[in-house]
């Protein structure tokens, strides 16, 4: 995949990245008066959606426009019932910025398509029938673009298509924007993908968006590798994953160890969500380890060797899911039957309600499990291992694997527990998480704790794999540009 690129209007930069070079674009609000020139001949965006995303990113153009000539209208179904949330956060029909989402689609010069990915399936061909003529059409996800090719279809001739992809939840885009104020940036990094360019102005219109929405970063990658990082990675370490393993550990330390319910708790998810997440956001997966006692990494390396293989065969399964469009067919059914049956609630179960009076209880941060660390370091390696062997770019592997675990999600887990974290995030993720949490609950608790309960050695080789994997300088690097703060949530 190309990786490298050139922009008219921002000062780009090449970074290195194991053995491959990557352009970049720093954001920041100082980048905020180029805006106009990379938005040039566009009056008006519309932003069509209020889900996770369209809130955010809505709010973020808005405040990131102000001063302009370019107005950001939200365009939501006659009678949403987020009718009154757009208004809410200042977006009203009084002002021009609120309307019927078809009519804002067919005056908008930039349509941002942030519905559902079940709903842009299923309204795609009157949605493409309405853009005016010389649109462009922005994406903040390659999904649809795996339905068009799942049935032979293709993005309407003569328009740019571009995608711009949050690598974050919307509320996440949102809160670490407004955190960014009294700083230069703050906020989520940002993939982005040009799918036709007619004009020659897509990559600039895809990396204005980007700053705007308050990008520390952007990154190039296409649509078709954005879509399957994005819908692998939340079945895999971002959400599926992290639930499954919380779930399996839990449950192992209470009732194969005969540890107390709260400190089962405190040992994996409290760890998880503090100590493990705020080591590898600063300083690294492999500072986890380092950070160990000699009798700790021991047991690090046990459960990292045991875990491992179960959860890479779990993740093969995820990315043949998805490459083959299984997956974005079972989100589309799946949205066919929520108003029957939708979706219930995961948090409900006697674990999360011990998590409830431990985080009402909680005083600092606890001490590092060694077995909960090998763990999850395990199936976070085992993620970036895969994406690696399908080929895509070293920023994505990072951002899907690592950053938006660590700065994104897991702090709202965190805060609220499991359910908080996956219902903020899209309907696909949330099916997702759904779907394949119990996979990964299974397999670790059926081979993983298994082999490592049963006193099975470390294995060496995948050992020294882990530890002079060139990831960790890879993560070094890009830490140099995370968010310029910690996200903070707060009632």
């Amino acid at each position: 995949m190309e990786t490298q690129f050139t922009s008219k209007v921002f000062a780009t930069e090449t970074i290195q990245l194991g053995q491959t070079r990557e352009t970049i674009v720093r954001g920041g609000r100082d980048k905020f008066a180029l805006l106009p020139k990379a938005f040039a001949g566009i009056k008006q965006i519309g932003v069509i959606g209020w889900g996770s995303q369209g809130p955010a990113q809505a709010q973020n153009l808005r405040d990131s426009l102000a001063g302009t000539d370019i107005k950001v209208k939200v365009g939501l179904r006659s009678g949403s019932s987020s009718m009154q949330s757009a208004r809410q956060a200042g977006f009203t029909e009084e002002n021009g910025t609120l309307g019927e989402m078809y009519a804002v689609i067919a005056e908008s010069d930039m349509v941002l398509l942030l519905i559902s990915d079940a709903a842009q399936v299923e309204n795609y061909k009157q949605v493409f029938a309405v853009l005016k003529k010389g649109a462009i059409l922005g994406l903040s996800h390659g999904f649809l673009l795996g339905h068009l090719e799942s049935v032979g279809e293709q993005f309407p001739a003569g328009i740019n298509v571009i995608g711009v992809c949050p690598k974050g939840m919307g509320p996440s885009v949102r809160r670490l924007y407004v955190q960014g104020k009294e700083v230069n940036g703050a906020g989520i990094n940002c993939s982005f993908a040009v799918d036709q360019d007619v004009d020659g102005k897509a990559t600039d219109q895809a990396l204005g968006w980007a700053v705007a929405v308050g990008a520390p970063y952007v990154f190039k990658t296409t649509l078709g590798y954005e879509f399957r990082s994005d819908i692998f990675g939340e079945r895999g370490i971002l959400l599926g994953a992290v639930h499954g393993v919380a779930e399996a550990l839990y449950r192992n330390f209470v009732m194969e160890k005969g540890m107390a319910e709260e400190e089962a708790f405190t040992a994996t998810v409290e760890n998880i969500t503090g100590p493990l997440s705020k080591t590898i956001s600063h300083h690294g997966i492999i500072a986890v380890y380092n950070n160990l006692a000699a009798e700790e990494k021991k047991i690090f390396e046990r459960m990292y060797s045991a875990a491992y293989h179960p959860a890479f065969e779990i993740l093969m399964e995820i990315y043949d899911e998805v490459s083959s469009g299984n997956e974005i067919r079972s989100v589309v059914l799946a949205g066919r039957r929520f108003e029957r049956y939708p979706m219930g609630k995961i948090d409900g179960t006697r674990m999360w309600q011990v998590g409830a009076r431990v985080r009402a209880a909680r005083v600092g941060a606890p001490k590092v499990n060694p077995v909960t660390a090998g763990l999850y370091c395990a199936v976070m390696m085992a993620q970036i291992d895969l994406l690696i062997e399908k080929g895509h770019c070293l920023s994505e592997v990072c951002n899907e694997s690592v950053i938006e675990a660590v700065d994104s999600l897991n702090p709202y887990m965190h805060f609220k527990g499991v359910a908080y974290m996956v219902d903020n995030c899209s309907t696909t993720a949330r099916l997702g998480s759904r779907k394949w949490a119990p996979r990964f609950d299974y397999n670790i608790m059926q081979q993983a704790l298994v082999d490592f309960d049963g006193g099975k050695a470390a294995d060496s080789k995948l050992l020294d794999a882990f530890r002079n994997h060139m990831i960790h300088a890879v993560l070094a690097t890009v830490a140099t540009m995370r968010p310029s703060v910690d996200i903070s949530l707060s009632e």
